[in-house]
């Protein structure tokens, strides 16, 4: 499945999958994120239920503390 991830395009290696599953294949199920999709925010208790479809435009925001 072809995504554009923050700006890039990438070749996901799956067929189908959510928005969680994106998530924990970059390791940021467990971080504070904010996800877009197609230019509309989605709500965290969304993530599992949300389908990916090839050519989704997504951006993805974490934040970093620091000091």
């Amino acid at each position: 499945m072809m995504l554009q991830l923050n700006g890039k395009q990438v070749e996901w290696d799956r067929d189908t999958g959510t928005i969680q599953d994106l998530l924990a294949s970059y390791q940021l199920e467990h971080k504070i994120v904010v996800v877009e999709r197609n230019k509309e925010i989605i709500g965290k208790e969304q993530y599992h239920e949300v389908e990916l479809c090839d050519r989704d435009v997504i951006e993805i925001v974490h934040f970093v503390g620091g000091g």
